[in-house]
């Protein structure tokens, strides 16, 4: 008998992710259907749809009808044949909280809820985390979205002192042994607006956050990709050279005047660089009566055929969610079609 080899094994799992996400698309299918929409055989097809259903992760149902013949077998997608655990950390106004969400294998929603603490670390989230996976018993991953900088599941600056410096991820990893997906909070937000466009094409798109008493963020996607840079520092738009201390630009943005010019300099700098379809501008700070000025702010630098799509819009809770719970839907799929997606 022939050594598998490791080639093989890559093509058997993408071809699995392929069946997978055919059937999570079309909601049920036949073998036939399926192949039409993976361009893989039917024999191929059928043989990973009776291993997804031995698994449990796809269920055979009814045959089709049909006018004469034989039936084909059809075939759903089991959405409850686990779930996933998305944490999502925020500190504002000297009020921490953690909203989380559990969501089946199709990113459905069936628990949520914004939990309070009077003081956020790494204990906080862990004993969360173990309360809602020995209560639910079927986590295949988990997603933590925190208000800083990660690079390779370790958290850098972070608005939770707490948090910095904490390799959040390597630790869930190793002790909960799922897959654990951390990531900043507006490369989530923006991936989460990003899904709910249902652009057909792929396009460059940024959401820029300017919350009380905390500096600056931004979050952007490339031509469908997100954009976070060599070491994930990309976004972190209080570090320009506006000519002043980030305590100085701090205190200026919490000024009606200071807010609009350098929230202005700021979707300027966003413009001139990446060129996005739209900005979204987020957080406590910016106003509606605020987005005319903003945009002639701009208009001072940028001609007027290469301005995006400017709007207002304070609060993100939802948009942020959808982004972590899709990517840590995608960190249970096989590794080389997340690096194809994303």
């Amino acid at each position: 008998m022939q050594p598998i080899t490791h080639n093989t094994i890559q093509v058997k799992r993408m071809n699995v992710e392929l069946v997978k996400n055919a059937l999570k698309a079309q909601g049920m299918g036949t073998k036939a259907s399926i192949a039409g929409l993976t361009k893989l055989s039917v024999a191929t097809c059928g043989t990973i749809l009776n291993e997804l259903v031995a698994a449990g992760e796809a269920i055979e149902m009814e045959p089709e009808g049909t006018s004469g013949g034989r039936p084909a077998k059809q075939y759903r997608y089991n959405a409850e044949f686990g779930c996933i655990l998305c944490l999502l950390v925020k500190t504002e106004g000297g009020i921490h909280s953690i909203s989380y969400s559990l969501a089946n294998l199709v990113g459905e929603i069936v628990q949520e809820a914004t939990l309070e603490f009077a003081h956020l670390d790494v204990d906080t989230i862990d004993r969360l985390s173990q309360r809602l996976i020995g209560e639910s018993g079927n986590v295949q991953a988990i997603g933590i979205g925190v208000p800083g900088v990660v690079h390779r599941g370790v958290v850098g600056v972070c608005d939770v002192p707490d948090l910095a410096g904490q390799p959040l991820g390597p630790y869930f990893e190793e002790k909960y042994e799922i897959s654990v997906t951390v990531e900043n909070d507006m490369n989530m937000t923006v991936y989460g607006f990003y899904h709910l466009q249902n652009f057909d094409e792929e396009k460059t798109f940024a959401v820029a956050t300017f919350p009380r008493n905390h500096y600056p963020g931004a979050g952007f996607i490339v031509d469908g990709r997100i954009l976070s840079g060599n070491t994930t520092f990309g976004g972190e738009v209080s570090f320009l050279p506006f000519g002043m201390t980030r305590e100085e630009q701090l205190r200026q943005l919490h000024t009606d005047e200071g807010f609009v010019r350098l929230a202005a300099n700021t979707l300027t700098s966003i413009i001139a660089i990446i060129n996005p379809v739209t900005i979204v501008i987020t957080g406590d700070l910016p106003r509606e009566t605020q987005l005319d000025e903003l945009y002639a702010g701009c208009r001072r630098d940028i001609p007027e055929e290469h301005m995006p799509q400017l709007y207002i819009q304070n609060d993100t809770r939802r948009e942020y969610m959808k982004g972590m719970v899709a990517a840590t839907l995608e960190s249970l799929t096989y590794r080389l079609q997340v690096i194809e997606k994303r």
